[in-house]
């Protein structure tokens, strides 16, 4: 990653900081050589303060710290784009950016990280997890269970009971993602066909 500090006469370049959970813009930044090398070195978000006229590593003071998560050059090579996971509040008026903008990951958003989650058991599968169990027993549980709780579901609308409808149709969703992982896929594989389809 080459980064051209040579453009402003101050050596800045401008370094947005996204949630990588969220994908929300938490706030704007600039960094120096300096700070973009503490920022590799040391994992946090690091910039260089105009007002203080030195470097600067959000949370030092309010421990609301951005954990590094990957970080990205232009393609003019003046401009970062920096993927954090935020501890605490973004913004030193308290708010989660700077924007007041609330940061939160939707529930659509959820699917990703279940799946992500799913896809981390299935690698290190680890000892007493029920996902492990599963992936343990192989296609013919999976698909068992995938088939119980899809009756149960039916049921659960049948009945007008619409507690338990959701509650099995949430156990009908998880035990589906644990079946396309198990034989490769994703939940992404899935909305692919659905907009296929639509188009």
């Amino acid at each position: 990653m080459k980064v051209d500090f040579s453009k402003t006469p101050d050596g800045l370049v401008p370094a947005i900081i996204q949630d990588s959970k969220t994908n929300k813009v938490l706030m704007l930044g600039y960094m120096n050589e300096e700070a973009l090398e503490k920022t590799k070195k040391e994992g946090k978000a690091t910039f260089f303060s105009r007002s203080k006229q030195r470097l600067w590593t959000k949370g030092e003071e309010s421990g609301n710290f951005l954990n590094v998560v990957s970080i990205a050059v232009d393609c003019d090579n003046d401009t970062l784009l920096i993927k954090c996971n935020p501890v605490g509040p973004t913004c030193h008026t308290g708010t989660d950016t700077c924007w007041s903008e609330t940061n939160e990951v939707s529930e659509l958003d959820f699917l990703k990280h279940l799946q992500d989650f799913i896809d981390k058991r299935k690698a290190e599968m680890p000892e007493g997890s029920y996902t492990t169990s599963l992936f343990t027993k192989g296609t013919r549980k999976i698909t068992q269970k995938v088939g119980e709780e899809a009756v149960e579901t039916i049921i659960g609308a049948m009945a007008n009971d619409d507690e338990n409808f959701l509650y099995e149709g949430a156990d009908l969703l998880y035990h589906l993602v644990v079946l396309l992982t198990h034989k490769g896929y994703r939940i992404e594989d899935l909305i692919k066909e659905l907009r296929k389809r639509h188009k």
